[in-house]
């Protein structure tokens, strides 16, 4: 068994405009809280405790939170928002017919229960999970949209059965140009191509180019987030579908690994300049990561696996080929092929080199002579 966690964003349910102004007034407090934390010197920051704010009217509990995520963040000097978050200890997850709804107290000795909008495929079965006591509820956190909309952030954890090993492995290759090449067990390649993330790279860079040269600075803040969400939205989508492809085909993922890769390969100054080929916007690990917990979440085996020499060698005799952009040639069996698609045949049939290795002797034997042969002289 294996434990995985998840973060349920869930909105609140027809929330008045009394309540989101209670909640932006008490969230307001903790951040002003928060600051007057951080004006204090270090040694004096690590004996506070909720007893130093009986001033403030909010929760002891949601002030010790606010204490321990003020003295983890070393590198703040003022906080604009701090949200409001506890512990598992103080709120209770509810259900009254197919509503769902959580309690809580961020005042002092007030607690109240607030309904919750649920999607139905995404998050109700973590939720009856709670409830029927098989997952593990963590902290919550109060936190506003920037249309105004308020959320309740709910952390779980939830012990999962392991995948159980097919024999049979999906090899995942990622790249720049093309951010996904998986070879299926019955041997066909998909490939999921990157023309829309290049796209979006090089609109928002000329974009922040701009926002810069005009001395813009939180308009090109506020598009790198947007640019990031974006991206991030299409990971969701790449993991979700490679990992469904997986188990449509009843087979275990396998990736190579990436680890230090933008420290061992080199870039060209014009390749650097373009936003759609700079491999420093490549966000290779983030992917990996919602591979990860998808396959895990579907009981899908994931293993990983050197990259060396995967888009280098022969899928069909193993030998070291020349690449070329996308096209490969191997010069003892003449294969061709696409680079990418022999790097994920390579990487599924991964046998502790980047291809299974067999060594055939002649027919007629060896002809050449042994290594440091004695060759014997007349007078001996």
């Amino acid at each position: 068994m294996s434990t995985a966690s998840k973060i349920l964003k869930l909105p609140f349910l027809r929330l008045n405009r009394a309540k989101a102004a209670e909640f932006a007034r008490l969230q307001a407090l903790n951040t002003a809280t928060a600051n007057t934390i951080l004006a204090l010197p270090h040694d004096v920051r690590r004996t506070l405790t909720s007893k130093s704010f009986v001033h403030v009217e909010i929760g002891s509990a949601w002030i010790n939170q606010t204490i321990r995520n003020t003295n983890a963040r070393t590198k703040v000097r003022q906080f604009r928002g701090l949200p409001l978050e506890t512990n598992n200890q103080n709120w209770t997850l509810h259900k009254v017919g197919a509503t769902y709804s959580v309690s809580f107290g961020v005042r002092r000795g007030i607690k109240k229960r607030l309904p919750l909008a649920v999607h139905q495929a995404a998050h109700q079965p973590w939720l009856e999970a709670i409830l029927a006591g098989r997952a593990s509820p963590g902290s919550i956190k109060l936190w506003c949209s920037r249309k105004g909309l308020w959320y309740a952030c709910l952390s779980v954890s939830m012990e999962v059965p392991d995948a159980e090993p097919t024999g049979k492995w999906l090899g995942i290759d990622r790249g720049h140009t093309i951010p996904l090449a998986a070879a299926t067990p019955q041997g066909p390649v998909m490939f999921w191509k990157a023309k829309r993330l290049r796209h979006i790279r090089r609109v928002y860079a000329k974009r922040r180019q701009r926002l810069q040269a005009a001395g813009k600075q939180r308009a090109v803040t506020k598009l790198e987030r947007h640019e990031g969400r974006i991206i991030t939205h299409i990971n969701h989508c790449l993991s979700k579908e490679v990992v469904g492809l997986a188990q449509r085909c009843g087979a275990g993922l396998r990736l190579e690994d990436l680890s230090g890769i933008r420290s061992r390969s080199r870039q060209r100054q014009t390749t650097k300049t373009d936003a759609g080929q700079n491999r420093d916007y490549w966000p290779f690990y983030q992917l990996e990561q919602f591979i990860t917990y998808k396959a895990q979440l579907a009981r899908v085996a994931v293993e990983k696996v050197p990259a060396a020499y995967t888009s280098k060698s022969c899928h069909r005799c193993g030998a070291l080929g020349t690449r070329k952009h996308h096209a490969f040639d191997c010069p003892r069996c003449h294969y061709h092929a696409h680079a990418d698609a022999n790097a994920a045949q390579n990487i599924r049939d991964w046998q502790g080199l980047c291809c299974p290795l067999v060594l055939e002797a002649p027919a007629d034997g060896a002809h050449d002579l042994p290594l440091h042969m004695v060759r014997k002289t007349a007078g001996s």
